[in-house]
């Protein structure tokens, strides 16, 4: 679970709610802060303003991006390097087919993909063309539910300013009814608000959250790419977990350096 999206939410929406009842001096303010049809407006408008701009699959996929968003991805990266070290032991050892057995064992599909072109004595130019379009791709799919959210974003405060309009268009064109104009009024300024909200609170940073998960990810698989082809180039072990551990957060490549350079 990812505390920065929850205390994050909360945190921004807990303001809204603090600075509502401070200044009306009690919850009366609260209250006055909830509209339904200017939160439908934003809302729902916004959204199918998202799927008109991306296909129905898409557009429905957009939630599970958004439940990403509070789930800290785990890429194992230390479980990786040693693992790509070892099998670059035995390589040197035993020889490249010698990886064949381990194959079938290894979980992270990326790799053993990669690795079994290293055993059937493909080109490097060629695992690397081929690995790099796997990972080109998967940046292609990510930017699109990251378009989406933007997108969202986008739509969301552009709805609340026609909320905006709907409600002054109500308040003048009925302003013999006094008592009208002061609903018509507030759903003209709070939809502005929603609007506001959606964008700058949630769909804009969970773009943003998503494409800092995406990067770290293309990290770690470009880590792959550059251990399977130091294992087919015979590297020096040392070496490819120097190589590797360049990848790394400083703190972890510290704790992982004693374990895998000790002399």
């Amino acid at each position: 679970m990812d505390l920065a999206s929850i205390v994050g939410l909360v945190g921004a929406f807990g303001m809204v709610i603090f600075t509502a009842i401070s200044t009306a001096g009690g919850m009366i303010g609260l209250i006055r802060l909830l509209n339904l049809p200017s939160f439908a407006l934003v809302i729902l408008g916004s959204y199918f303003a998202v799927m008109v701009a991306n296909k129905w699959s898409s557009a429905l996929g957009v939630f599970g991006a958004i439940k990403r968003t509070f789930s800290v991805p785990a890429f194992n990266e230390s479980a990786i390097i040693q693992k790509l070290v070892a099998f670059s032991e035995k390589a040197r050892r035993e020889g490249l087919l010698a990886l064949e057995d381990e194959l079938e064992d290894l979980d992270d599909e990326f790799m053993k993909k990669g690795l079994r072109l290293v055993v059937d004595g493909t080109d490097a130019a060629i695992i690397r063309d081929l690995l790099e379009l796997e990972l080109t791709q998967m940046q292609a799919r990510h930017s699109i539910l990251q378009a989406m959210l933007m997108t969202w974003a986008g739509a969301a405060p552009a709805f609340g300013m026609m909320g905006t309009v709907v409600g002054l268009v109500n308040m003048l064109s009925n302003l013999e009814d006094k008592s009208s104009i002061g609903p018509n009024m507030a759903m003209a300024l709070i939809t502005t608000l929603y609007g506001s909200l959606i964008a700058n609170v949630t769909v804009a940073p969970w773009a943003t959250k998503l494409k800092g998960q995406s990067t770290a990810e293309a990290s770690v698989k470009e880590m792959v790419i550059e251990g399977v082809l130091s294992i087919q180039a015979g590297d020096n072990t040392r070496i490819l977990a120097m190589k590797l551990m360049a990848y790394l957060e400083p703190a972890l490549r510290k704790s992982l350096e004693s374990e895998l350079l000790k002399d």
